[in-house]
């Protein structure tokens, strides 16, 4: 292992910029011991575009507030409706079939020669 190339360190130089150890300018007197620089990354602030593009086009500061604020509150509320609407559609698909499987069990023969009618008028329609 010892024919791995030296970790280039970062450094400050005097006149205020960075450099690695490895690519440092002609003329440098690095010092003894090299300054290491802990770089912090930190999360992106959010994008204000929209906010910026309503702003710009005339619209109040309060305007553009209330639609950051109500915005994603439309969309849960909106959610949440279609959420309730799709599982009430699955109720009645379900009940339906439960209707329909006992007066399938329930009826006489009324109800098979009924079925029958139905199917041979809806051939003939075709």
């Amino acid at each position: 292992m010892t024919n791995l190339p030296e970790i280039a360190q970062v450094v400050r130089l005097p006149d205020g910029t960075y450099a690695y150890t490895d690519q440092l300018p002609t003329g440098y007197q690095q010092p003894a011991v090299p300054q290491v620089v802990h770089q912090h990354i930190h999360q992106a602030p959010p994008d204000r575009t929209v906010q910026r593009l309503a702003l710009g086009s005339g619209v109040g500061a309060g305007a553009v507030a209330a639609g950051v604020y109500f915005g994603p509150l439309l969309v849960g509320v909106l959610t949440a409706i279609a959420a309730n609407l799709a599982i009430l559609a699955f109720l009645a698909v379900g009940l339906a079939w439960g209707v329909v499987q006992v007066v399938r069990a329930v009826g006489g023969t009324d109800g098979k020669n009924a079925a029958k009618n139905m199917a041979r008028a809806r051939k003939r329609r075709r």
